[in-house]
């Protein structure tokens, strides 16, 4: 996963209206329901299956970290869809997305002026057309680079060139070296 595959993923954990399950026991068993059967929790775990049957019925309680972090990254991907779906679309049809960013920010500009790509901290509310691409091209398997470049045109859009009132000359974009980049919708 790249940054912004990241960025996303936090965004949506940040969603949650409801905490997902807190004991092992208890997230097994919505593993169980999600899944179906042991046999496929196991599968997604990495474990054997009377390793989950044993987690399930509570006769081991502290797995290894590396199994625990991989229980709490299959339960997290599969809890609560609806909402993280709904949030999706609101970004993607009415909200936009906020895209708080520390990077190299480097352009193509007329001749005359400076076009030195350097770090800038910005924090830009995008319009609900670049949620939508953005939702769109990682639904599609976009690379982190192509996503980039959704987030920059948006930059450059709606803070380089005002919606169009200013900068009118300045094309290509890019976001390079980043820093930090985080996402809410």
């Amino acid at each position: 996963m790249g940054e912004i595959d990241d960025a996303i993923e936090r965004a949506d954990q940040e969603a949650f209206t409801r905490q997902p399950p807190k004991t092992l026991q208890a997230r097994i068993n919505f593993l169980v329901k999600q899944l179906k059967t042991t046999k496929a929790v196991a599968a997604e775990i990495g474990v054997s299956q009377r390793s989950v049957e044993r987690y399930r019925k509570g006769e081991r309680k502290h797995p290894p970290k590396a199994i625990a972090d991989r229980i709490d990254t299959a339960v997290r991907a599969r809890w609560q869809p609806q909402v993280r779906k709904r949030r999706r679309k609101q970004a993607a049809t009415t909200r936009g997305i906020t895209v708080e960013t520390r990077a190299r920010f480097g352009y193509t500009a007329p001749i005359g002026t400076t076009d030195d790509g350097r770090f800038r901290r910005l924090t830009v509310h995008l319009p609900a057309v670049y949620a939508q691409r953005l939702f769109n091209a990682r639904d599609a398997g976009a690379s982190d680079q192509q996503m980039r470049q959704i987030i920059a045109e948006g930059f450059k859009d709606i803070y380089f060139q005002d919606g169009g009132n200013r900068a009118m000359g300045l094309t290509d974009v890019t976001l390079n070296d980043i820093d930090y980049l985080d996402l809410d919708y």
